[in-house]
């Protein structure tokens, strides 16, 4: 009887260590189920993070034509860096807002692309829309690079940046250029009062345009409250013998001056900032009174290196139409936004506040190359140093001036 009782203990044994050493295997195998499981869906979530990146303009109203270029630019140029592999490996989404150039209405554009998650701001396009929404962007602490927004007051947080040029230095570069290329004798100036923009390359052209080879005969001001006759302006220009008129305004006042200036059979050169890019998509305006206007502008579509070539070409056929400086400086925006990320290897998941820290550093150590200027840096400030350049109107396309 014993020793039928030793077997079945040995058998009874027998069993439990088997089940516990298959338990133990099951506990084995659970765990390292759990942990692939685990690391794939960690890299599933990997790769839905994106990062964002918003713009801001008026798409729609008279200053239309800035803003869908920026836009349209921004959106080329996001797609390009999808289909090259994205920052830092990851994907970009892209969303734009209209602002109809009202500076509330910008503000609550921004609000409706922070509610769908963008880190990134390409905007305001404007000066006036910029300055508003800056005063929220400080107070989230994003990262904002207006492609075009030129007023001073633009940049002057210290998580603001732009690509164009300022305005106290397109006044001083356009007076400049008029006097290095003995343009003029006597310059009338026409400009808007009421707007930062025109108001400012204004003030820093009348003073850098002292001691220079030509004289100031006339400067003669309106508003936004009675730009539709500037008949007064263009005769006290014409009067005092003014053979360049320097309009550092929009291009929809700009087309009305030149359409009134002929109708005087005044013909002087006019001579134009960034502001003018656009006049030859005004609708139901004779572009050939646009024939030998001139403005100072970073980017003529006509150039022939590579970068330029292949965008124009790029935008043409997907936006039907010949990319103006606007959407040279939302392009470059997006790719040094890009690069600034990649020089700080950050990824989507960073706070926005973390984003904007690391940037603000990036854009101060980087070296940009784009269409707008061969070699980009940028002051803490929020200045881009680049060089200007100029274009004329001719037969109905701008192109490079000599």
């Amino acid at each position: 009887m014993k020793k039928y009782r030793k077997v079945i203990s040995a058998l009874v044994a027998g069993v439990m260590t088997a089940s516990m050493l298959a338990g133990c295997g099951s506990s084995a195998d659970n765990s390292q189920t759990a942990t692939t499981e685990q690391a794939e869906g960690e890299q599933a979530a990997a790769d839905t993070l994106t990062f964002k990146i918003g713009a801001i303009g008026p798409l729609t109203g008279g200053a239309a034509a800035y803003g869908n270029a920026v836009c349209n630019a921004a959106e080329l140029a996001v797609s390009e860096i999808n289909a090259n592999g994205g920052i830092n490996g990851y994907q970009v989404e892209y969303s734009k807002e209209d602002d109809e150039l009202n500076a509330e209405k910008s503000v609550n554009a921004y609000n409706t692309l922070k509610d769908w998650g963008m880190q990134f701001l390409v905007g305001s396009t404007t000066s006036a829309c910029s300055i508003a929404v800056s005063e929220y962007t400080k107070n989230d602490n994003m990262f904002q690079l207006t492609p075009s927004g030129s007023a001073v007051d633009c940049v002057k947080y210290d998580n603001v940046f732009r690509v164009c040029f300022s305005d106290p230095n397109q006044g001083i570069a356009s007076a400049q250029y008029i006097s290095d290329h003995n343009l003029a004798t006597k310059v009338g100036i026409i400009y808007d009062s009421s707007d930062v923009y025109s108001n400012g390359i204004y003030q820093k052209f009348t003073e850098e345009s002292a001691g220079k080879n030509y004289e100031i005969v006339s400067a003669e001001a309106f508003t936004q409250d009675n730009n539709t006759d500037f008949s007064v302006q263009l005769q006290k220009a014409k009067d005092a013998g003014a053979d360049l008129v320097f309009l550092p305004i929009y291009y929809k006042d700009a087309s009305l001056i030149l359409t009134q200036a002929n109708t005087m059979g005044y013909s002087p050169v006019f001579f134009g900032v960034d502001g003018m890019d656009g006049i030859l998509t005004v609708d139901n305006f004779d572009t050939a009174l646009a024939e030998g206007v001139m403005l100072l502008t970073p980017f003529a579509a006509d150039a022939t290196d590579d970068l330029t070539v292949n965008f124009v070409s790029q935008y043409q056929a997907k936006y039907g139409e010949v990319p103006n400086q606007f959407a040279a400086d939302a392009y470059d925006a997006v790719y040094i936004i890009k690069q600034a990320i990649e020089a700080k290897n950050l990824t989507p998941d960073m706070s926005v506040s973390d984003l904007c820290e690391s940037m603000k550093t990036a854009m101060t150590e980087i070296e940009a190359t784009g269409l707008t200027s061969s070699k980009m840096t940028w002051e803490a400030s929020g200045e881009p140093n680049k060089e200007p350049k100029a274009v004329v109107i001719q037969n109905g396309a701008y192109v490079s001036a000599q």
